[in-house]
């Protein structure tokens, strides 16, 4: 089915996106970052940043994933390993990019610095590993408390400490000394597009939604890799007109009768398009999710940058205990009305999957939400049952829709 909201603003986001990916072949300092990890601070001493998770995704995306990951295989990495790890891992071994087709660029950038930060996930620190022994190159981590209910003010102070920590490696790698005006610049650049995207995945609360979770996996590229800058600010703005154009004007994805499904965990990359159509197709439309989320920093502060960074980058959804995701599932319950909650177990992605020690069961009986687990991947697309998943989804949306006409 053909959505009734044709974004326009889909052509800008390819001139970003090109321009961001073109900009790392003359870079003259290119540090590599993880995509929750501290991008503000990198740019604050002149670094082009470079994200792998990113290019991860794109090798789901463009469904490359499975030419790739079996080379990793060799140097010892297991099937179960994250596989934007083995993808990426296995695209370098194999010498080739989607970055050339796409972007012109024959290769991966090489980095003078990579920092990592282990707020999603321990892997990242031997991803990054791997490639700091390949090119020879300074790597400096931020490993922050796991599985946290609150965020304490001890919590704060060591993870602030740890940004400090990697400042020298910054300065030998970049050859410019901190400044802390530049930091506050570019943390404020990168509060102000942040918040823009939160209204941006806000616009979904309206009934009919014009944006859904498909729509917010393509469109976060820049809140992603630009994030510190002026143009991921600028480009949110442009989207967040046109979609508030659309809400003004009553137009959603879709126009009739429809119901509105959460989605947890990681996108399925190298299955966006078929399943955004197969919930259309269904008349119900996946307005929002816990992985686009992500991007969404309210606690930046310009005024207190190591610690506002460090908040931010530790409450993450993915960071928090079952008890505080709990609680925030609730309240996106409550925010966008939802009517079912699909899990995605992502077979290589432990840490983003929330389906394995009962939360779906205890959050249906706790809220009467109906729940539906996935199983599937982010990239490694073996694991997932085009078939299977098809019935699994129309039998939910169809009880959903039974629910419904029962309680009206």
């Amino acid at each position: 089915m053909t959505p009734a909201v044709q974004l326009k603003s889909s052509n800008l986001l390819k001139k970003v996106m090109r321009n961001y990916f073109r900009s790392l072949s003359d870079a003259p300092k290119i540090a590599w970052c993880t995509s929750v990890g501290p991008a503000e601070l990198l740019r604050a001493f002149g670094f082009e940043v470079y994200f792998p998770e990113n290019h991860g995704a794109l090798i789901g995306a463009t469904r490359k994933a499975s030419d790739y990951i079996p080379a990793s295989f060799n140097l010892g990495f297991s099937s179960h390993v994250c596989s934007y790890t083995t993808s990426d891992i296995g695209a370098y071994i194999r010498k080739e990019t989607p970055l050339e087709k796409h972007y012109g660029l024959q290769s991966i950038p090489k980095p003078d610095l990579i920092v990592y930060n282990t707020n999603q996930c321990r892997e990242v620190q031997d991803w990054f590993g791997f490639f700091a022994r390949e090119f020879n190159c300074p790597i400096a981590g931020i490993e922050p408390p796991r599985h946290v209910d609150q965020v304490s003010k001890q919590d704060i102070k060591y993870v602030a400490e740890q940004f400090k920590a990697i400042i020298p490696a910054c300065e030998k790698a970049s050859g410019q000394k901190f400044d802390l005006q530049k930091f506050n610049h570019t943390l404020q650049l990168s509060a102000e597009a942040t918040l823009l995207w939160q209204k941006v995945l806000a616009t979904a609360k309206h009934i009919p939604a014009p944006f859904s979770f498909f729509d917010a996996c393509i469109h976060m590229g820049p809140i992603v890799v630009l994030r510190g800058t002026g143009v991921a600010k600028d480009y949110y703005q442009s989207l967040l007109d046109e979609l508030n154009a659309y809400v003004d004007k009553n137009i959603g994805l879709l126009n009739t009768p429809h119901s509105r499904i959460f989605w947890d965990g990681m996108p399925i990359w190298g299955k966006l398009r078929y399943l955004s159509d197969l919930f259309l197709d269904n008349q119900s439309v996946v307005i929002a999710s816990t992985y686009c989320n992500s991007w969404i920093f309210e606690d930046f502060d310009p005024a207190k940058p190591f610690e506002s960074c460090a908040l931010a980058y530790t409450k993450i959804f993915i960071n928090r205990s079952e008890n505080a995701k709990m609680d925030m599932l609730k309240h996106w319950i409550n925010e966008f009305e939802i009517e079912g909650m699909i899990f995605h177990d992502a077979q290589t992605c432990f840490n983003n999957s929330n389906a394995r020690f009962g939360m779906p069961q205890r959050l249906k009986t706790e809220t009467g939400i109906p729940t539906l687990v996935i199983e599937g991947d982010l990239n490694d697309l073996r694991f997932f049952s085009e078939g299977q998943s098809t019935t699994k989804i129309e039998t939910f949306l169809e009880q959903i829709a039974s629910r419904e006409v029962e309680y009206k």
